[in-house]
């Protein structure tokens, strides 16, 4: 029953899902209409929000690109190819691959989220290569699983976000001083749905594998890794290039930074320090300043959809946020409408779903945050929810949908080769289960 569910997902999602960019597009024309209808706001204005809204999120674009540059140009470091292979020599069969590779994924996801997506799809690319008779859908399906967790990771923007003074703009006074993570990332709660998916999530991805006759499998040799680079020094150039003296005088500056920063600060994590922690292990990971540039190089390519498709997710925040003097946003309604139906027991439940659906149309933690911490912040606050769980429910919405959202997939679908519709039927079951498993927490802990 449960192999013919799954089967029926991945048939429907085949059938139906379009290229992520005319997805987005198509949001764009639903949230246009419903704006129109819900708010009472003419097209124009509704264009004049979307324009507004446009290059609104340039900034967090661009810290949202270096984080999944720096995490891949550290993938990308022999010790974690090496790694990796070494992983999947555990695997003897197509059940055991996909439970490491959730796993895997899952657990460095946590850690940081573009980390994980490139460590995913690497480590389930490796998989393919050394594992006989293992569906290749199911294994980048798996990886890509593991980004479930990311907001509530080192890397989630939310917590990161609030744990600074700048984080406070977006809570509309509900908060006037920062939330430590140690309330939100390392709170019992949100360990609590983070270890429930990571040991539940790897079964329930083994249980998704097709029979011998669905499988889907692929030639290793398509998969073939390119040589380790061998430079050639000849000019003057080519030694400042390759110099250790520039390299360890790059990791010093980089260090000493890093840890003034953690004896000043705590352990308080913001996007800017996750950045600059990844960016210095990888160089130091790779060894030579050359090959750094180089990596960083291939890793630019993974950023091409989230180049391409943010500023049309920032027109669709646009048209979500807009409004006119006087009346309410169509996020405002949706929003309002969830804060409507809760009391203090059911209302980080109900944050959680509102941002959930909110997250389809604005795929973007700092979004999400723009989106609904004015209205969702100071509800809770007079409803007596702890703030931080209240953030901790928009942060989960915000992390729970993009399982059916394939914007964040290019990444791991450009390591892979494949496209959105491959991957995004096996994914409407691991919203499901994560669903389930934050919902519950939200209601009862």
């Amino acid at each position: 029953m449960f192999k013919k569910f799954t089967n029926g997902c991945v048939a429907l999602v085949n059938k139906y899902l379009p290229d992520p960019f005319l997805f987005a597009i198509i949001l764009n024309a639903i949230v246009f209409i419903a704006g129109i209808i819900f708010t009472g706001q003419g097209p124009l204005t509704m264009i004049k929000h979307w324009g507004n809204g446009f290059w609104s999120l340039l900034l967090f674009s661009m810290q949202m690109v270096l984080v999944l540059v720096l995490g891949s140009a550290m993938a990308q470091a022999p010790l974690f190819k090496n790694l990796l292979k070494k992983i999947a020599s555990l695997a003897k069969t197509p059940g055991s691959a996909i439970l490491i590779t959730t796993f895997i994924a899952t657990l460095a996801c946590w850690i940081n989220w573009g980390f994980g997506l490139i460590i995913g799809a690497l480590l389930a690319r490796e998989m393919a290569k050394q594992v006989k008779g293992v569906d290749y859908r199911l294994l980048i399906a798996s990886a890509y699983s593991g980004f479930l967790v990311w907001h509530g990771g080192l890397s989630g923007s939310i917590p990161l976000t609030i744990a600074s003074e700048t984080g406070l703009v977006a809570t509309g006074g509900a908060l006037t001083t920062p939330i430590p993570t140690s309330e939100t990332i390392f709170s019992p709660l949100n360990l609590a749905i983070v270890i429930s998916i990571l040991l539940l999530m790897p079964i329930v991805t083994r249980a998704m594998h097709p029979t011998p006759d669905k499988t889907i499998t692929i030639d290793p040799s398509l998969l073939h890794d390119e040589p380790l680079k061998e430079y050639e020094i000849k000019t003057p150039a080519d030694k400042l290039e390759h110099s250790k003296i520039l390299w360890l005088i790059l990791l010093a500056f980089g260090f000493i930074y890093i840890v003034y920063y953690f004896s000043e600060n705590g352990f308080n994590l913001s996007l800017d320090i996750v950045n600059m922690i990844f960016l210095f292990v990888g160089i130091l990971l790779h060894g030579d300043l050359r090959r750094y540039i180089d990596a960083i190089s291939e890793a630019t390519a993974g950023a091409s959809g989230i180049i391409l498709q943010f500023p049309f997710y920032a027109g669709i925040m646009g048209m979500m946020t807009g409004a006119a003097e006087g009346a309410t946003s169509l996020a405002g309604v949706i929003s309002t409408a969830f804060v409507n139906m809760s009391n203090d027991n059911t209302f980080p439940l109900f944050t959680f779903l509102s941002a959930g659906i909110v997250n389809i149309f604005v795929p973007s933690g700092g979004g999400q945050w723009a989106v609904q911490g004015p209205i969702m912040m100071p509800a809770g606050s007079e409803l007596g929810v702890p703030a931080a769980k209240t953030a901790l429910a928009i942060a989960w919405g915000d992390a729970w949908t993009n399982m059916i959202q394939p914007f964040w997939a290019l990444p791991a679908l450009g390591i892979a080769g494949l496209g959105a519709r491959d991957i995004m039927g096996y994914c409407i079951i691991t919203l499901l289960l994560s669903g389930a498993i934050a919902s519950v927490a939200f209601l009862l802990l």
